[in-house]
């Protein structure tokens, strides 16, 4: 019987069309992210053709934000959110009010009345989780200090949005007559406001101490509850379980979080993940929910290209130009000078001016309920639509900017501090610059590239040979240990060719990798087999067709865990078969 199926259609549709265009983009060497973008335009209302279910993609686009930043709390600890407190805090507040100041003029000048200035300004305040978070985990600045600031300026930001959209029918109703008590009621759309009749005093002390209530769950609860939770699901043996559990455990805190307490979906779910992350099986945490979190994370790029009408480019230019220079001029300067003026270093105060340098979901969310409230004109909305659209857009080509700005500005404005100085308790030794560049005097040495569980296997049993060795990481805290250990590191991303040059592969005997991420790899040994033709290289797969892959690229041996482990299993049971000579030698 036929029926109608909008979730499969959007769903189905939505992926189909980003896998083409993201293709076809990578295929021109931009980012597969503006395919996605493109994808999403198509499958919206405003061009001919197919026309997915606006409302059903958003929901789709809130579960990626959801697992993405349940993903980003799973590398994350509540002292590594804390040690950034001093930038985070002081530093989101004076980004968001330059923003709205800016914004506000713009819609001075437009005609618009003070309250569409305030919600228009604020829209163009808050970064994209989606957008920030990809591009540093593009960039493996996640866990650096550099990752660390934005994600905390990121959760600051959430909490004023949350906020914000609690007062913000209360300053409708005061501003339209209504009086304060009243839309201050209707704002906070919570049972509480309503029957203790509060004011915008008591509905902000109210949004405040909901909040305070929801960290003291987590932290109190949540800490004994979702480790033992977790643990308990792995010791059933079963694969299907723990994926749920994990699932489960991400969406069900971050939707609690919503109903109960009043906090956005996302800060739930990080939350969930930075509890999750004091388990040891946090690894396996991640690796379980990955999947899904990169393909809702693509349906986040498809929905907001749905929502963007290309003719507002041709219709409204200048204002819309107004609009994107405002976010990506505006607000990345008021982020750059803010970071400086903590003591930070110019290439981690243009990181995180780059990686601001764009709005997103929270950015929509406000300019429906400003329109919706008569607070703002469709205008308003369109303009921070279009502007969402381009700086999401633009934004890889800002961080191409920066690259290419950080060596030029670090001449004009040295800075005494090669380390941030917000935190005295946090050892300058133990944060060390992503970006900085060592080049190693070593020859005829080894280079092992990832130093995680496999990789420290290695490097222990190169060290305990005595072969000369290097390490390529770029996790903060493994290289920390690294440098403990006075085991030499460059630190960065190995794909960097600048990096692999800094290595000496020119004079290396052996390229080893470590690292899961077949594709990653592939890049590597390709760069890698440029540099020297001769030099051997050693990979890691999971699969048969990654040994393939890799062997193609160049690789000289690739070795599949699976594989060795039942090489392992069977010398071990050939072992046991074998006869035991009598006598005293015969093990008792």
């Amino acid at each position: 019987m036929p029926h109608e199926t909008p979730l499969i259609a959007t769903i189905v549709i939505g992926l189909v069309l980003a896998f083409i265009f993201g293709a076809i983009a990578n295929r021109l060497r931009i980012p597969p992210l503006v395919g996605y973008l493109v994808a999403g335009v198509l499958a919206g209302s405003h061009t001919p053709g197919f026309v997915a279910d606006q409302d059903l993609a958003a929901e789709l686009a809130e579960i990626g934000v959801i697992l993405l930043m349940f993903g980003v709390g799973l590398h994350f600890s509540l002292k590594d959110l804390l040690s950034v407190r001093a930038i985070a805090i002081p530093g989101a507040i004076v980004q968001i009010v330059v923003a709205t100041l800016l914004g506000a003029g713009l819609a001075w000048i437009l005609g618009w009345s003070m309250q569409a200035g305030f919600v228009f300004g604020l829209a163009l305040s808050v970064a994209s989780t989606v957008v920030l978070l990809r591009a540093m985990q593009e960039r493996r600045l996640i866990e650096t200090e550099r990752g660390r600031i934005a994600v905390g300026w990121l959760i600051v930001e959430d909490l004023a949005m949350v906020l914000a959209l609690v007062l913000l029918p209360a300053l409708a109703g005061a501003l339209n007559g209504g009086g304060a008590t009243d839309g201050a009621i209707h704002a906070a759309s919570d049972p509480l406001a309503s029957y203790f009749n509060l004011g915008i005093g008591g509905v902000i002390a109210l949004t405040f101490g909901k909040v305070a209530a929801f960290v003291a769950v987590m932290l109190i609860v949540g800490r004994r509850v979702i480790p033992w939770t977790l643990h308990a699901i792995a010791h059933t043996g079963s694969r299907e379980l723990f994926r749920l559990a994990v699932l489960a455990i991400a969406l069900g805190v971050a939707f609690g979080a919503s109903k109960l307490f009043g906090v956005s979906l996302a800060l739930g779910a990080f939350f969930a993940g930075m509890i999750m992350s004091e388990s040891e099986l946090s690894h396996r945490a991640a690796e379980e929910s990955l999947p899904l979190r990169d393909a809702f994370a693509v349906l986040f790029f498809v929905s907001v290209g749905m929502l963007f009408d290309p003719m507002t480019i041709i219709n409204d230019p200048l204002p819309l130009l107004a609009t994107l220079a405002i976010i990506v001029i505006g607000k990345s300067l008021a982020a750059f000078f803010i970071v400086l003026a903590f003591g930070y270093p110019t290439g981690t105060a243009l990181i995180i001016s780059a990686s601001l340098a764009q709005i997103g979901e929270f950015s929509f969310i406000l300019a429906e309920i400003g329109v919706g409230l008569g607070m703002l004109p469709e205008e308003g909305r369109d303009l921070i639509l279009g502007g969402a659209i381009l700086s999401i857009l633009l934004n890889p080509l800002v961080f191409a900017g920066v690259t290419y700005l950080k060596p030029r500005l670090e001449k004009r404005m040295p800075t005494t501090a090669a380390e941030p100085v917000a935190d005295a308790e946090t050892p300058a030794s133990e944060e060390p610059d992503v970006e900085e560049i060592r080049h190693t005097t070593l020859t005829n040495h080894a280079v092992l590239i990832g130093y995680g569980r496999v990789g420290s296997l290695v490097g222990d049993a190169l060290k305990e040979v005595g072969k000369p060795f290097l390490v390529i990481e770029d996790a903060d805290k493994t290289v920390a240990k690294l440098r403990d250990d006075n085991i030499e590191t460059i630190v960065g991303n190995a794909a960097n060719g600048d990096i692999l040059a800094a290595a000496n592969l020119a004079g290396a005997r052996q390229l080893i990798l470590a690292i899961p991420n077949a594709f990653e790899a592939g890049q590597i040994v390709v760069k890698a087999r440029a540099a020297n033709p001769v030099i051997n290289i050693l990979a890691r797969a999971h699969s048969d067709a990654e040994v393939q892959h890799l062997q193609d690229l160049g690789a000289d041996a690739v070795i599949m865990g699976e594989r060795e482990i039942a090489r392992g299993i069977v010398a071990h049971i050939l072992d046991l078969d074998e006869p035991k000579p009598e006598g005293p030698l015969t093990e008792q």
